[in-house]
């Protein structure tokens, strides 16, 4: 009895040790499989739907780390108010410039604008010559804007474009809006990685796609700067003086002129004095006439009536 019982015990025995070992040996290789598995996240193996989330374009990713299909926040592209980028140049010619800068200096006041950059010239005297503004007009007020401009001064040339950027807007924002959602998937795969691998991989990740987005966000913000507001460059030169030569012929022809202009001036004196001494004598001298003409035929007369004396030869041979 005792060998039999003896070998019941030695069976036993070896089959719970052989049970013990079967079990360390699945959990050996369970632990082996979950490593298995960190690496190969970490080097492109792994959980195909991770890799997928990692290597995808963020704009082609959904808020689960799907492809991107339809954007429900998008709203519909047609029903978007149209995004237009003007800019203007015009050419100003003033004999006062400082005067017409002051001019479109109001005329921005008037629409609701700003003076960005100015910069001015002057001469030896202290006079403004030139000067240059960068004018900021609401985008809406940029075409009755830039008409009145044109009429400040002188106009010399004006230039303008537009050019449509509707659909750059719209697709900057679907790109930030997928971008902000791969951001937040990615960070969700950070908090449930295990392995530094993993760890440094997605972060990784995550780096550069907040870098991309920091980018679209600073297109976004630039398109709606210009498209709000329009950009206008005035430059006002002062009307250029007229050549030495043409000026030493005006100054002869003026000495000429005026000598000609002071004699005619002298002529229309002595004729206003002449028709004015004229004018004073003319009553008297119709006074004389009308009194003066019958006394002296009175007096002619008279004088035809009294004897002529006899010659004193005569007299005396008698």
């Amino acid at each position: 009895m005792r060998p039999t019982r003896a070998l019941a015990v030695a069976v036993l025995s070896a089959v719970l040790l052989l049970s013990a070992c079967s079990s360390g040996g699945d959990d050996a290789d369970s632990g082996g499989a979950q490593a298995a598995s960190d690496v190969d996240v970490a080097e492109g193996g792994g959980d195909a739907n991770q890799r997928e989330m990692l290597d995808a374009p963020a704009d082609e990713l959904d808020a689960d780390g799907a492809a991107l299909e339809t954007d429900p926040d998008a709203g519909d592209p047609l029903a978007m108010e149209r995004a237009i980028i003007s800019q203007g140049n015009v050419q100003l010619e003033s004999a006062d410039v400082e005067k017409a800068a002051f001019d479109v200096q109001a005329l921005v006041d008037k629409y609701g604008g700003e003076v960005t950059d100015r910069e001015t010239n002057t001469d030896d005297e202290g006079d403004v010559r030139m000067a240059r503004l960068v004018l900021r007009i609401p985008a809406k007020q940029f075409s009755d804007a830039f008409g009145e401009l044109e009429q400040v001064a002188d106009l010399e040339s004006s230039s303008s474009t537009s050019e449509d950027v509707t659909t750059k807007v719209i697709d900057n924002e679907v790109r930030i809006r997928a971008q902000r959602r791969s951001l937040r998937r990615i960070e969700v795969l950070l908090d449930e990685a295990v392995s530094i691998r993993d760890i440094v991989d997605i972060e990784s990740q995550l780096t550069r796609r907040q870098a991309d987005l920091d980018s679209l966000e600073q297109q976004q913000a630039f398109l709606k700067d210009q498209t709000s507001m329009s950009t206008v460059t005035v430059n006002i030169q002062r009307t250029p003086d007229e050549p030495a030569e043409k000026k030493e012929k005006e100054e002869d022809d003026a000495g000429f002129l005026s000598g000609l202009e002071t004699g005619f001036k002298a002529l229309v004196v002595f004729a206003v004095g002449l028709a004015t001494v004229i004018g004073a004598l003319l009553p008297w001298m119709v006074v004389l006439l009308l009194v003066g003409g019958p006394l002296w035929l009175l007096v002619r007369r008279l004088r035809r009536r009294e004897p002529e004396p006899e010659p004193a030869g005569e007299f005396d041979a008698g």
